[in-house]
């Protein structure tokens, strides 16, 4: 999703999961789902633009297939199948897959695009794609981050790419305004995802700044952070 779309900063947890109640769902787990369900149900102005970096990256590509993780108001998903991409869109709130869903079928992609709800912290989509898309993929809950890329890395095909679009800045409209905040760089992120490099290389990582428009309309120049990984084979 666009930074300009409350979208959230970084959390990744090693210990998300430790506290799983008898049916396997911990507590964390729970909260997110929650939380990202409550966000999307009171969410009423849906901006449905595609990240630019997304369309930058996708645009000379041959049309193949795409994963979308965490597709929120779906208009990444939605621009692909525009132009033939065969998408599988996935959030964690069941509200957010099923107004993607509504939207393909209004505006006639519903055949390109695929919806399906999932904690990607405990489940990921089946498949191998041409293209992952991981677009300010934040939570201010616990989350094996790292994990659930190197888990996208692994179900490209070979020559697919891997696109992890981060914050880089805090824009003035975010509500997480703390000093503190550490935005990982797109070279940490490669590294975190410690992919063999026989198997798979990194083809960008750099931290470009753009114009972004918040929800009351100011603007302000905020960098995003970009990792681009090929999955070479083998």
């Amino acid at each position: 999703m666009d930074s300009t779309r409350h979208r959230r900063p970084t959390a990744d947890a090693a210990g998300a999961g430790a506290n799983a109640d008898a049916g396997g769902q911990s507590a964390a787990d729970n909260d997110a789902e929650r939380f990202w369900e409550q966000h999307y149900r009171t969410q009423h102005a849906w901006d449905a633009r595609v990240n630019p970096l997304l369309a930058e990256t996708a645009t000379p590509l041959h049309p193949g297939a795409a994963l979308d993780l965490g597709c929120g108001a779906g208009g990444d998903a939605i621009w692909l199948a525009q132009r033939g991409w065969h998408v599988t869109a996935v959030d964690i709130s069941t509200t957010a897959v099923e107004r993607v869903r509504e939207r393909a079928r209004d505006i006639g992609v519903e055949d390109q695009v695929v919806t399906a709800q999932h904690d990607l912290g405990r489940s990921f989509p089946a498949g191998q794609y041409d293209l992952v898309s991981a677009q300010y993929f934040h939570t201010p809950l616990p989350l094996h981050r790292s994990r659930v890329l190197r888990t996208a890395a692994r179900a490209l095909r070979p020559g697919g790419l891997l696109l992890v679009v981060d914050h880089g800045s805090t824009a003035p409209w975010s509500w997480n305004q703390g000093p503190d905040i550490h935005y990982p760089t797109p070279t940490e992120t490669a590294a975190e995802l410690d992919l063999d490099p026989s198997h798979w290389s990194v083809l960008r990582a750099d931290m470009p700044r753009r114009g972004a428009t918040g929800p009351a309309g100011e603007t302000a120049t905020v960098i995003d952070n970009v990792l681009l990984v090929r999955f070479i084979g083998g």
